[in-house]
């Protein structure tokens, strides 16, 4: 395999050091499982960072004045190969950790997804209309399940 270096930095103070080798694992299986074209070494960024500068990063790229769980920022054409830097993917620690309580799943499962769902946007997966999500939700629960981490989507 195309040897493919990631990057993972700490903004934010709280995170488990375990996670990192989650994310690993979680993007590799993606990578794997995903099947894109991989035409050269590559480079992904993680960046673990807290609400407050997600927040920023939500309103800045997005208009959208609020924290949120992840955020991507592709460096690559949706689907193009796979070569050179990829792109970010910013997880914020206050809402994992909440979200992870409400939906009662360990906060290493809920990053796992995300880190995963970051990483499918990074390759070009979008989930803005309902075939797309459904390929993309399809495709999560594939690569999750790869890794032992329940279906998120499950109906209770």
């Amino acid at each position: 395999m195309t040897p493919l270096n990631i990057e993972i930095s700490r903004n934010a103070e709280g995170w488990p050091e375990a996670l990192d080798a989650r994310a690993d694992v979680a993007v590799r299986a993606a990578l794997k499982l995903a099947k894109p074209r991989i035409t050269g070494a590559a480079e992904l960024s993680i960046v673990l960072t807290d609400d407050a500068e997600q927040q920023e990063l939500n309103r800045d790229w997005r208009g959208m004045d609020k924290p949120t769980n992840v955020l991507s920022f592709p460096q690559i054409e949706p689907f193009g190969p796979v070569t050179g830097i990829l792109g970010d993917i910013i997880l914020a620690r206050e809402t994992l950790e909440r979200e992870a309580v409400e939906q009662g799943v360990s906060l290493e499962d809920h990053f796992t997804h995300l880190v995963v769902h970051g990483f499918l946007h990074i390759l070009g997966y979008d989930h803005l209309e309902e075939d797309e999500a459904l390929a993309m939700e399809g495709l999560e629960t594939q690569i999750l399940a790869s890794l032992g981490v329940a279906d998120p989507y499950a109906e209770e």
